[in-house]
């Protein structure tokens, strides 16, 4: 196909950024160190899911938790399911083509390494753990966004004409052969502050636990509840193994929601909590591109502008030019904000004054911003006073209120749709970028953390949950829910057997991971009962500004061009609904 036949070529363009000299890749991949610039290159192609916008699209979007920032028709293909098909919907065809990218270099690399020089078995079964984790990390994503396509195990130098599906089984059987492998041949953990980002024993096992999690759905869909039984079992010790093993992989939960976010003491492998990160340098030339992660735009409130008084762009603030996805009040209202630390942690509500000089209350801005005049002659104090609060509450006093309000009613109707021309809404700050070179900067440089221990715990849970044991499902959760509880409010904040549900474990995920690329893939695992028609009924009831969301949707369109190259393209075909 298309896709592979140019994986294939950019192999060899991926080889020259990590090896100048111009050299073929059978000669600069027969040494050792010369194989290693492979495995580097295979690693370049996440960066395209996980460090831009598109990723954010493929895995958040067309979901319960956000919807387009002013209802406007960005990537409505993902964002509200119109015009999804086989000629239109970036970032799905583009992330097709760049996922193939990576699976080639995979395939080149496993199929290579025998003639690759290595004397040492234990360096080559590492380089060969890493290539056959990122197989596997590429495959999951794949299979999961377009199904049973082609499976393909061997290097593409040159066009495929003819394609055969694989299925769903034989996507999972490579792809979790290939993560056992990679758990016993990685590294517990690689070198520390130098190659953090490279797989580790830590991250095979975690991705082994969410790759079997999910192909326990598919043995349930198929009625055959044995077979799915033994995948939640697996997926379930798995996750309870990178638990029991913390204190040997170095990890650990943060105190706190607040700290698992900062900023200060997280990057450049210092996450306690992260199983697998992707680095992006503050040197933007080794990164896959200039702009190298620009997510912490992506859900990003205007704060500036002459609507909003004592307030200029700012590192901490962020820049809120190209912002593109706003929260449902759905997502909103899965937090209790009283009790769960996670809200505050993850969201910001409110901006204090950080202009140069006061504002000041006057008869003209009264009337500008309908105040009331009471608070005529009182000011904004720089770096002290509150200057903006965009709020999920509901406010009734704004007119006697010192400052900009933009609360609950201004923002979404009754129902919770949002309003028309709605400009403003609550800011998930967890990708935030204060260290940028400057306020005004594109070029975002944080490091993504694609899974963290976290998600062992609601690993474990769910599987429990499908295997009857609710008791110690919410033993499971409750540990992250410690951990969230307010001052005061570890009580408040346990569950109990009784609370466990499919959509309690939806809506306890998103208070957890909510913005963390998962959210697609937890709606379209999880509801997958009726054909399907749970996925759309679950995201109409709790995002009624997507209405032409249908079951197919739970898998998306091949690229047109990719059929079109192929002899047997009819037979092949699209999969169901885009045809």
């Amino acid at each position: 196909m298309v896709g592979v036949l140019i994986s294939g070529l950019n192999g060899c363009r991926k080889l020259e950024e990590y090896n100048p000299s111009g050299a073929t890749a059978d000669a600069a991949w027969s040494t050792p160190d010369g194989f290693i610039t492979l495995v580097n290159a295979a690693y370049s192609d996440q960066r395209n899911w996980y460090s831009k916008e598109d990723g954010i699209f493929m895995g958040e979007s067309g979901t319960d938790l956000w919807f387009n920032r002013e209802k406007n028709g960005y990537a409505q293909q993902l964002t509200k399911y119109v015009g999804l098909n086989s000629l239109q919907g970036n970032p799905v065809r583009a992330t097709w083509r760049e996922l193939w990218k990576g699976i080639n270099l995979c395939n080149a690399g496993i199929n290579r390494i025998g003639d690759a020089g290595f004397t040492d078995i234990n360096e080559r079964n590492k380089r060969e753990g890493e290539l056959r984790f990122l197989r596997a990390f590429y495959y999951w994503h794949i299979v999961e966004t377009w199904g049973g396509v082609m499976l393909r195990t061997q290097e593409t130098k040159e066009p495929e004409l003819t394609a055969t599906r694989s299925s769903v089984n034989d996507f999972y059987n490579l792809i979790i052969s290939d993560l056992e492998f990679a758990a016993a041949n990685l590294p517990t953990q690689q070198q520390w502050g130098l190659e953090y980002s490279r797989a580790s024993k830590k991250s095979a096992l975690g991705f082994l636990a969410r790759a079997l999690l999910s192909r326990a759905y598919y043995s349930l869909a198929a009625g055959n509840t044995t077979e799915a039984n033994g995948f939640f079992s697996r997926a379930r010790d798995v996750a309870q193994d990178v638990i029991n093993r913390k204190l040997e992989f170095g990890i650990d939960l943060h105190a706190n929601p607040t700290a698992l976010w900062d900023y200060t003491s997280n990057e450049n492998g210092h996450n306690i909590e992260a199983l697998y990160t992707i680095s992006i340098s503050t040197n933007t030339g080794l990164n896959i591109e200039d702009n190298a992660n620009r997510v912490f735009m992506t859900f990003q409130t205007p704060y500036t502008g002459d609507l909003k008084p004592a307030l200029q762009a700012s590192l901490e603030y962020g820049l809120d030019s190209e912002r593109r996805l706003m929260p449902t009040l759905q997502l909103l209202d899965y937090f209790d904000e009283t009790k769960d630390a996670r809200y505050q942690a993850s969201f910001q509500e409110i901006w204090i004054a950080n202009s140069t000089d006061p504002f000041q209350w006057t008869p003209a801005n009264i009337s500008k911003f309908q105040k009331n005049p009471v608070l005529t002659g009182s000011v904004i104090r720089p770096g002290i006073d509150t200057a903006l609060y965009i709020t999920k509450k509901r406010i009734t006093n704004e007119a006697f209120r010192p400052y900009i309000v933009i609360d609950r009613d201004s923002i979404y109707d009754a129902e919770g749709k949002i309003r028309a021309g709605t400009r403003d809404y609550v800011t998930l700050k967890k990708f935030m970028d204060p260290g940028r070179a400057a306020a005004n900067s594109r070029v975002g440089t944080r490091d993504i953390i694609v899974m963290r221990l976290a998600e062992m715990y609601m690993i474990i849970a769910e599987a429990e949950f499908q295997l009857g044991n609710s008791d110690r499902a919410a033993t499971a959760i409750n540990v992250l829910r410690t951990r969230a509880a307010l001052p005061g409010k570890t009580a408040d904040m346990q569950v109990s057997a009784g609370d466990i549900t499919t959509n309690f474990i939806l809506e306890e995920r998103a208070r957890e991971f909510c913005g963390e690329y998962m959210r697609w893939f937890d709606l379209k695992r999880m509801l997958y009962g009726n054909n399907g028609q749970e996925f759309v009924n679950f995201i109409k009831e709790r995002n009624p500004d997507i209405v032409d969301v249908q079951n197919f949707h739970r898998l998306r369109p091949i690229r047109q061009e990719e059929l079109n190259a192929l002899l047997n393209g009819v037979e092949f075909g699209n999969n169901p609904g885009y045809n």
